[in-house]
């Protein structure tokens, strides 16, 4: 069987929650509430990670099942298409709380997938 090559999907992850802990540096909820800009770069940086979080091996799911992986690719479907509901404090709450971790878990799985395919 040939082992797919994951780092990309990993390093898509990492990327983007970097990118989204950039842009709530120093940021209080009410200010993103009001600032429709960093809400839709947030946005769009969740929708990276829910697709990206779709093309990981079921091994790393299964290494990292304290990961809500269905929740992780789910809210993808809920930003495309439920857009108009999705509610600003909801979205601050998963960067703060939730992407830590993730980030944390992603990191971990690049080097190692890194070191297996030799680079």
């Amino acid at each position: 069987m040939i082992e797919r090559i994951i780092s990309p999907r990993l390093a898509d992850i990492v990327e983007a929650i970097e990118r989204i802990h950039r842009v709530l540096d120093g940021v209080p909820l009410e200010a993103f509430e009001h600032d429709w800009e960093k809400r839709w770069l947030v946005e769009r940086g969740i929708e990276v990670i829910s697709e990206a979080s779709r093309h990981l091996t079921d091994d790393i799911k299964t290494r990292q099942a304290h990961i809500p992986w269905a929740k992780v690719a789910g809210i993808g479907n809920v930003l495309r298409h439920a857009y108009d509901h999705v509610a600003p404090d909801v979205l601050w709450k998963l960067a703060q709380d939730d992407l830590p971790e993730l980030e944390k878990v992603c990191r971990a799985e690049l080097d190692a997938a890194e070191r297996r395919e030799g680079r």
